[in-house]
Formats: C-alpha cells, sequence, structure tokens
C-alpha cells in the first residue's frame, strides 16, 4: 500500500500542475482583442482629452480605472482607496521680456526661451557662426574666441558631429550646442531661428514630484549628484529671430539666415536686456491601484504596471497616446479582469497581485517615482513588476516579422530567473511570439530601459520585465496615435504573456532570485 501511494505522487503532482496550466490557459482566454478594444476605445477617447497629468482627463480616467478595478472584484490598493494622490508643482511663465539698445521685441515672434526667472544685462554678444565643433572634421567654430563669462551667439543648423559613443538618445542638436559654449566658459546661448509657422512656445515648466529647492529623493541618490550639482553653473538658452540677431550684431536693417551666415566672428557690443518671472502652482494626480490578495504567501507581491497618462491637448488637437500607453493600461486592466475572474472562482493565488496604472509617465517617470519612495507594500517583498508600456503595434524598422514579436527588456538584469522564465512561458502558453531581448544592450543609443515606469521599481532591486513594441516613428507623441491604428490581435497575444508570465510568478515556490547587480549606468 505504501509502495503504491509512493508511485501515485509523481502522477498526483503532474496532474495538478496540469490543472494548473489549464487553469491559467482559461482565464487567459479572457483577454481578447474584442475586450481589449472595447476598454481601448474609452481610455483613449475624446473625453479623456489626452489624459495629461493632473489635468481633468486625467483624473477622469483615473475614475473610470478605479470603476474597471471595483467591477472585476479588487480590492483597494492605498488602505481604503483605489487611488494615490500625489503633489505635482509646475513653474508657470508670468514675465517674459528681452531688448535690444532699449527696443520691446516681441514673444514667439522674435524670441522665445524655456521657462526660467532672473533679470539679466549685457553690453557684448560674441557671434560664433554655427557654434560646432567637430574633432573629427577639425571643425571649431570657437577658435580664436574667447567666451568665458559671455553670451554666444550661434545660427541654426550646420553639419553637426555623428554622436560621442555613449552619448544616449536625448541630446539633440541644441543641447550639444550648448554643450559646446558652456565648455567653453559661455553663460548663455542666443541661437538665430527661423520663427516663421513656429508652434508657440510653452509657458509652463516640467512637474515635479518634490517641492522647489527640495532635493529629489531619485536625484539625491545618484552617484555622484552632489558633485555634479555643485559644479554646474545656471546657463541660459533662448531662440531668437533674425531682427534680434540683427539689432545685436549692430545693424540697423534685419539681416536674412543666409545673409547672417556671411557675418564674421567675434565679439560685437549692444545691450541686451532679457527678464524672465515664474511662479509656481501646487496640482494634484494620482495612481490606480487594485488588489487581489494572496493566500499562502498574501505578505509577498506581483506587480502589473503601465501609465495611463499621455500628453493631454494643444489648443483643440488631443494627442489620443492609444499605444502610448493607453495600450499598456488597457493590458493591465484586461489582466486584472481575468485574474478577477480566477479568484471569484475560487482560483487564488499564492502570492497578492497588484495592477497599478501610474500617472506622470510622459512628465518624467512622477507617479512610479512617488511610488517607490511612498509604497503601499515592503518592496524588499515584491517578486517582480511587469510593465506594459506601448504592446499594441508593430515597429517598422525592425528586420523580419513586423508584428509578431515583442521586445523584452530586463531579461538579464536583476535576477537570474528572469531569462529562463520569460522563454519557457512564451513557448508553453503562446508558442510563436518572438521574444526581442535588443533593448537591453548597455549600449542602447535610446536608453529604453530607463525610460518607462520599472526604471523606479529596478532602482529599489526589484526584478522586472519591460513589454514594448518599439513604436518610435511616425505617430510616437503625436496626435496620430490613434485606436484606428492598434493591432488588437497581437496586442491581446502580448497581454496573454505578460498574464501568464504573472501567472506563473505568484504561484512559485519561492520568490525570484536577487542576484544580478544591475549592469547599467544610472538613469
Amino acid at each position: 500500500m505504501k509502495k503504491l501511494l509512493l508511485l501515485c505522487l509523481p502522477f498526483a503532482a503532474t496532474v495538478a500542475m496540469a490543472q494548473k496550466a489549464d487553469d491559467a490557459a482559461k482565464y487567459a482566454g479572457l483577454i481578447t482583442k474584442e475586450a481589449l478594444q472595447q476598454k481601448l476605445t474609452i481610455l483613449a477617447g475624446a473625453d479623456m482629452e489626452g489624459r495629461e497629468t493632473a489635468s481633468p482627463g486625467q483624473k477622469k480616467a483615473a475614475a473610470w480605472i478605479e470603476g474597471q478595478f471595483k467591477k472585476f472584484g479588487l480590492k483597494p490598493g492605498n488602505g481604503d482607496s483605489y487611488q494615490q494622490l500625489y503633489p505635482v508643482y509646475q513653474d508657470e511663465m508670468t514675465t517674459k521680456k528681452l531688448m535690444v539698445n532699449g527696443k520691446n521685441f516681441e514673444w514667439d515672434k522674435d524670441f522665445s526661451f524655456q521657462i526660467t526667472s532672473g533679470n539679466w544685462k549685457y553690453n557684448d554678444v560674441v557671434f560664433a557662426g554655427y557654434g560646432i565643433v567637430d574633432s573629427a572634421k577639425g571643425v571649431d567654430d570657437y577658435k580664436g574666441l574667447d567666451v568665458k563669462g559671455k553670451i554666444v551667439l550661434v545660427l541654426d543648423g550646420g553639419n553637426m558631429p555623428a554622436p560621442a559613443a555613449g552619448r544616449g538618445g536625448f541630446g539633440g542638436p541644441a543641447q550639444i550646442k550648448a554643450g559646446f559654449a558652456r565648455t567653453r566658459g559661455a553663460i548663455g546661448m542666443l541661437t538665430v531661428v527661423d520663427f516663421t509657422n513656429r508652434p508657440a512656445t510653452n509657458t509652463k515648466g516640467r512637474m515635479s514630484i518634490v517641492a522647489p529647492g527640495t532635493p529629489s529623493p531619485a536625484a539625491a541618490a545618484r552617484p555622484g549628484a552632489a558633485a555634479t550639482t555643485g559644479a554646474l553653473t545656471p546657463f541660459f538658452s533662448a531662440s531668437i529671430s533674425e531682427a534680434v540677431a540683427s539689432a545685436l550684431l549692430g545693424r540697423t536693417s534685419t539681416l536674412s539666415l543666409n545673409n547672417l551666415k556671411e557675418v564674421n566672428k567675434g565679439t560685437y557690443y549692444s545691450e541686451l536686456t532679457i527678464v524672465a518671472e515664474r511662479s509656481t502652482v501646487t496640482l494634484e494626480s494620482s495612481n490606480v491601484i487594485g488588489i487581489l490578495p494572496g493566500t499562502s504567501k498574501k505578505d509577498e507581491y506581483v506587480f502589473m504596471t503601465g501609465h495611463y497618462d499621455h500628453l493631454g491637448k494643444n489648443g483643440n488637437v488631443i494627442y489620443y497616446g492609444a499605444d502610448d500607453d493607453g495600450s499598456g493600461s488597457v493590458g493591465v486592466i484586461q489582466m486584472a479582469e481575468a485574474f478577477g475572474a480566477a479568484y471569484k472562482d475560487g482560483i487564488k493565488p499564492k502570492r497578492t497581485l497588484i495592477f497599478m496604472t501610474v500617472s506622470g509617465e510622459e512628465k518624467g517617470l512622477l507617479g512610479s517615482e512617488y511610488y517607490s519612495e511612498h509604497p503601499t507594500i515592503d518592496l524588499a517583498k515584491a517578486s517582480a513588476d511587469f510593465n506594459t508600456d506601448m504592446i499594441g503595434r508593430g515597429d517598422s524598422s525592425r528586420k523580419g516579422d513586423t508584428l509578431n514579436y515583442i521586445y523584452v527588456i530586463g531579461h538579464d538584469k536583476l535576477s537570474s530567473d528572469l531569462a529562463q522564465l520569460s522563454e519557457t512561458i512564451n513557448k508553453q502558453y503562446i508558442t510563436n511570439l518572438a521574444l526581442d531581448y535588443k533593448y537591453d544592450d548597455p549600449n542602447d543609443l535610446n536608453r529604453i530601459y530607463y525610460r518607462s515606469d520599472h526604471y523606479n521599481f529596478a532602482k529599489k532591486g526589484v526584478p522586472i520585465l519591460f513589454y514594448y513594441d518599439g513604436m518610435l516613428g511616425a505617430d510616437y507623441h503625436r496626435p496620430t496615435d490613434t485606436v484606428d491604428k492598434i493591432q488588437f490581435g497581437i496586442m491581446a497575444k502580448r497581454a496573454q504573456l505578460v498574464f501568464h508570465t504573472a501567472w506563473v510568478v505568484a504561484n512559485r515556490d519561492t520568490m525570484l532570485k536577487r542576484d544580478i547587480p544591475l549592469n547599467m549606468p544610472s538613469r
């Protein structure tokens, strides 16, 4: 009898494992293209007005997501609330003036600058042509010029040098030119641009989750942050028209951009006055959090995250953000419905599942940063965060199959369990979805690893997988990122992969290992 029992045990374990796999497949079947389309049509619809952080549209979206979580039987994830409110601080320009030799010029017609505050007066500027330095080609527009403590005047355009290795994907031509000027001791840069048909300048500054004058916890934690902050000096940048440039160069009539190219480099004397004033307003945004409590390991956690905010409106033009990141947020919501259905049927996970849609991602990962500094649980007990940010479209630049794939980021970081886990689950449940790991390259110039909310979990040591479709083409951050362009069939398959991965991790005997140091430089 004892021998018979021992023989039966492996069979019973196999049956139990097969049953769990069947259960997972059954509830993953609720993640359909029809269900995703129905939800995304609401979240990325005109009524949500682009869901800009701290806007009425964002708050309306948060309320809708909360209603979905309630409907699926999720419990509040922040005490007795489904929302984690957090303050957002934003500067706004109140005064903006520029004068040359006592003559006032017009904002957005003759000059513009990013939000700042100060009162500057200068008696000269140094004209440095295009302001380019390219040692590989022997080009140095600063040769023979003394710009230390001076304002530099440069022309827009020119033959920019190739990006330096490791520079990353964030520095555009204006930032690179400012770097050239700054390293030579200049205290400001005026760039001559064509103001014809330029969009209105944004008079509101970047949002922050820390009050003015308060160091950000994330910034303070960066290696060398104090030394870097102490080494930097204020640097003023502005765009100016041909009319302003001509006045600074002592001309009584306006030179065209072509004529300005012929002007000799050097120091020009004229009286330049710039006045800028700003005020700070306090706003409010929120993360929406729902949970399904675990059973035997309820004090351990598995996160599914996505950001529900986007860029809002510009006048009457709505930035819908259907893929970025309506698709990822709806993926989280649909996974919540599938797990919720299993929960109602008595099939409950060992670990507590946390479904969280965050705001503020487009403003600098603000919502997830706030959560990482004010978590609702002990992040040391978080087994993983599975983050979905853009899962509804294809990458036209990808070689081979441009649709039946997903970029998986973080597989070789923080936990040695992640790589095999991803591949095994994909083969077992999805079978033919290509997993592409190219963005895990530490030399990735797009720095994708840093650009979504998983990063704020990773910096706390939580193993992450980030699922991403690579859509950085014509519709990225444009009003044309709309629901009609979403490929709901592949979106469903990608969301099912995340669902199965979360299901397995939620029911493992042990948490994922935390045994690999993060092999990427800091954000």
